[in-house]
């Protein structure tokens, strides 16, 4: 089992690479179902959901080849459509995308449903469902799997979605991006993932626009070429740094990001007492000053991102008086709490409103990472508490940041990941 060690108190100053957007990569790496032909891919994060969406391609008969750490050459020519290995599949929510990706390239899809970060709470498909079968598909669910079927072909439709979803958003327009006609696609995701995938299936052939609106029109065509592109910056991971000088104190630059994407994030910590200067391609974060409380609501883009929110709890704790963050994305996100509580936080949950009472100095605690984003949150902690920090469970941070011992260890970070004895195994050979 490996571990996180972080002895923290130290301030964070350098500079910070941003890697690409996992949450951008990944919808692409699938898209590439749809195309004969050869699509090259750079600027991919070196994270684990990544490694898992090539390996489920490469079993389904792509070629999958890496020419370096952070490109990599997909030709999905041969793969076999309903042939996704079902227990990688399982491991990421990104498998969703299969169904799009099939659905629109053999008008039939079959893929185990999908995993990924449990928040406590429903992450449905009835919206994918809902899309799919507005464009012809029938659509069943049995023994763990997801088949859609579209015997007499798919065809554009108008599709209005309930609520929100990036997901549907991104499995709608996959499958209809070579189906007969128009497709119309309304309350459809804003975030800069969907306008990425868009650039990208265009890139391709596609007749994609409106992408980063809440209307969406896709022109059908016969098929898809591949291409040559590069993933946008990871707005999460830059985000989750700017939360670590939060906490800390000190200055980071951040290069290859976009401003734009980051601006729900840098407007709630100016508010609470960061400096934060813009250029083209990169931000200067600092505090030197006291953190002040603030209030949060987490919304699709462009409001507050829901992948910030542990970050951002983190950074309230250290902050004088009472703030709060409702969770307005998924329907609980409150796990964490109980980590941050093992530090000594005041934190109350109430519904879907985190009450946190800031400025008392936590301690440090032996901590677990019980998703992604809030595996990213304990760190953030470890490196503003004095003592010692351990975490476990540090997969499930790896599998979307992409070398972030490596990255904090670069701006003064005294972090480090340790190999730890199984617990089972020590008391086997104890007896």
């Amino acid at each position: 089992m490996e571990k996180i060690e972080i002895t923290g108190g130290n301030r964070l100053y350098g500079t910070v690479d941003i890697s690409g957007m996992k949450n951008a990569a990944l919808p692409i790496i699938f898209s590439c179902i749809l195309i004969k032909g050869k699509c090259i891919i750079e600027n991919l994060p070196t994270v684990k959901d990544i490694t898992n969406s090539l390996e489920i391609l490469s079993k389904m008969g792509a070629s999958v080849k890496m020419i370096n750490r952070n490109t990599v050459e997909i030709d999905c020519t041969n793969i076999k459509g309903g042939s996704s290995p079902y227990e990688l599949v399982r491991k990421i929510r990104a498998s969703s995308y299969l169904y799009g990706a099939e659905l629109g390239r053999f008008g039939r899809a079959y893929a185990g449903l999908p995993g990924g970060c449990d928040f406590g709470g429903v992450r449905p498909i009835d919206q994918h469902i809902k899309g799919f079968e507005a464009l012809g598909a029938k659509v069943t669910t049995e023994g763990g799997y997801l088949e859609a079927v579209a015997e007499n072909g798919l065809r554009g439709a108008q599709v209005f979605f309930d609520v929100i979803t990036v997901g549907a958003t991104i499995n709608v327009m996959l499958a209809s991006v070579c189906a007969k006609g128009t497709t119309i696609i309304d309350n459809a995701a804003r975030e800069p993932h969907i306008v990425d995938l868009a650039n990208f299936l265009n890139t391709c052939g596609a007749h994609i626009s409106g992408a980063g609106t809440d209307t969406i029109k896709i022109k059908g065509v016969s098929g898809l070429h591949g291409c040559n592109y590069a993933i946008i910056p990871d707005m999460i991971e830059a985000g989750t740094y700017m939360t670590a000088v939060a906490a800390t104190g000190g200055k980071l630059k951040l290069t290859n990001v976009i401003p734009k994407h980051l601006e729900s994030i840098s407007a709630k910590l100016e508010e609470m007492g960061c400096i934060i200067e813009e250029f083209d391609d990169n931000i200067i974060i600092s505090r030197d000053a006291p953190l002040k409380k603030a209030n949060i609501k987490t919304m699709p883009y462009p409001g507050f991102p829901t992948d910030m929110h542990p970050q951002i709890a983190i950074v309230l704790c250290m902050a004088n008086g009472v703030s709060y963050i409702t969770e307005g994305v998924f329907e609980t996100r409150f796990r964490y709490v109980d980590e941050l509580r093992r530090m000594g936080a005041n934190i109350k949950v109430d519904g879907k409103t985190a009450i946190i009472e800031g400025g008392s100095p936590l301690s440090a605690a032996p901590v677990k990472a019980v998703d992604l984003r809030a595996g990213a949150a304990m760190i953030v902690a470890g490196l503003a508490i004095e003592g010692k920090t351990e975490i476990t469970d540090v997969h499930l941070i790896e599998r979307g940041f992409d070398d972030i011992v490596g990255k904090l260890t670069g701006i003064g970070a005294n972090i480090k990941k340790v190999i730890c004895p199984d617990e089972d195994s020590e008391l086997a050979r104890a007896n």
